[in-house]
């Protein structure tokens, strides 16, 4: 499948799009490079199942087939040496309400979930919500790359209180994919202290080349665990809600199974089964075309970067179409530095304050866009004064 397919600018204005249509205030013609979706069309395979349901007509309650289970194991085995039996699989309806309801399912009221910062701000509130408290364990940034601190990680997950961790993998927003040899630090740390890994793993097919995707299932040995899945990042439909907990343990899934029914996100729309059915079954090639154009966006953001604000590194990116920008230097908190991109140059970033104390300082650019955009968007940084280095 030719990439340039990408390249066609589809407008989203006036759609309803929380990334384009949230905001009264924020310029008509501001370029949104904020919340994570794309602006692709879906892959053809998923366009052509919803246009098959839409000409039914019929839109009522949904029975999640058999071949949608046998579509998510044929997957996840062929791409990812991951085997996912029917009976292990929970639907409902994101990442984020099967994080919840998996919180609620297996913590107490009280309970720390350790989180490595900064971290997909959705896990603090998720945390919060259901009565429990972020225990934060930062990742260590050296040399423009983030690793994670074993040591720290030990510490915090030895306290008595601590019976969760939430995982990213791989990491929003540090664009890190963890190595099979970390994954199985994490899992030996977590079963010593007897701490529940549940792992995000919705951006697992947005990795870039020489990097691989390690599901944490296939490394966690005798460490608890449970994984969450979605088609929506890679396929971009999100907005068509449906996902999966992957929960080994029957024990721990009948628990699980409760939550997510007390939580009253137990069912799905027509839409997200048939499109999930299409992405697994037929979307390898559209995807397959995707992961280059995406990179080759954040090869040229890089780089533009490099010679224009050398003094914003621009941190490695090795899965998700999401960009860390180190804006330390500038002495300005990132809240206000989105504030302000938003006033003078028209483009819409990510304060890195949304992922935790840590990631204050920082922007995330999302750079799943047509190559055009971006570059207009960085056309406009350019021209902008506010990342310019302060002059003493």
């Amino acid at each position: 499948m030719n990439s340039s397919i990408f390249d066609e600018v589809v407008p989203r204005r006036g759609s309803n799009s929380y990334k384009y249509d949230s905001r009264a205030d924020v310029p008509s013609d501001t370029i949104p490079l904020w919340v994570a979706d794309m602006d692709f069309r879906a892959c053809p395979p998923i366009l052509d199942a919803l246009r098959r349901r839409v000409d039914r007509g019929v839109f009522g309650y949904t029975f999640v087939p058999a071949e949608y289970y046998a579509a998510i194991d044929a997957w996840f085995t062929s791409r990812h040496g991951w085997s996912i039996p029917s009976q292990h699989v929970i639907y409902t309806s994101g990442v984020v309400p099967a994080i919840s309801a998996i919180i609620k399912a297996l913590a107490k009221e009280g309970d720390k979930v350790l989180v490595n910062t900064p971290v997909y701000n959705c896990f603090f509130s998720s945390i919060r919500n259901n009565g429990c408290v972020a225990l934060e364990s930062p990742l260590r940034l050296e040399n423009n790359c983030y690793t994670i601190d074993f040591d720290a990680l030990e510490a915090a997950a030895s306290d008595p209180r601590c019976s969760l961790m939430l995982l990213c993998n791989p990491h929003n927003p540090a664009g890190r994919v963890w190595t099979a040899d970390e994954l199985r630090r994490i899992a030996d740390i977590c079963a010593r202290n007897g701490v529940t890994v549940v792992s995000d793993e919705i951006h697992c097919e947005l990795v870039y080349h020489p990097h691989r995707y390690t599901p944490f299932a296939t490394v966690a040995g005798h460490c608890p665990h449970v994984s969450c899945v979605s088609p929506s990042k890679a396929f971009n439909i999100a907005g068509l809600q449906i996902a999966n907990i992957v929960a080994p343990d029957a024990a721990m899934r009948e628990k699980i199974d409760r939550a997510i029914n007390i939580n009253e996100v137990c069912d799905v729309n027509p839409f997200g089964v048939d499109a999930l059915i299409a992405a697994y079954r037929r979307g390898g090639e559209w995807l397959d075309a995707l992961i280059p154009y995406l990179h080759d966006n954040y090869t040229l953001l890089r780089d533009f970067f490099a010679t224009h604000f050398p003094h914003l590194p621009v941190l490695p990116l090795e899965g998700t179409y999401l960009a860390w920008v180190d804006c330390r230097s500038l002495g300005i908190d990132s809240a206000t530095l989105e504030e302000k991109l938003i006033a003078d140059a028209r483009v819409w970033l990510n304060a890195g304050s949304m992922y935790g104390s840590a990631g204050e300082g920082f922007l995330r650019v999302n750079l799943a866009c047509p190559r055009s955009v971006l570059a207009e968007a960085l056309r406009r940084l350019a021209a902008s004064t506010v990342l310019k280095p302060a002059i003493n």
